[in-house]
């Protein structure tokens, strides 16, 4: 897992496994803002580079998240037929609803 502390004192972190269908399972953490996207996207984009037909995200220990972070899962979204996002927050799940997200990134529990 790749650990990206930035100045700012923000932690995120990316860790990149596949599944049994060889979909990319991309586990989120920590919090994702400004400071730090850009070296999360760069960790994320090898696995997705041959444009995998799904891509899930784990939420499940994403702690925050800003309309970076919504960007950065749109273009992921934008290199796979469908994108999956387990275990989103109270939080994340308000910011998917309210900005009309929910066909584009499909949440489960």
């Amino acid at each position: 897992m790749e650990e990206l502390d930035e100045s700012h004192g923000t932690v995120g972190a990316a860790q990149v496994t596949f599944d049994e269908q060889g979909a990319p399972v991309i586990e989120l953490r920590g919090e994702i803002d400004m400071s730090n996207v850009d070296s999360l996207r760069t960790a994320i984009e090898p696995a997705v580079a041959r444009t995998p037909e799904r891509v899930v995200f784990d939420l499940g220990t994403l702690e925050f998240m800003d309309s970076s972070g919504i960007a950065l899962l749109l273009q992921i979204a934008s290199k796979a037929q469908s994108v999956e996002l387990r275990n989103p927050s109270a939080l994340v799940r308000r910011m998917i609803e309210a900005t009309g997200l929910a066909d584009v990134l499909h949440m489960e529990a």
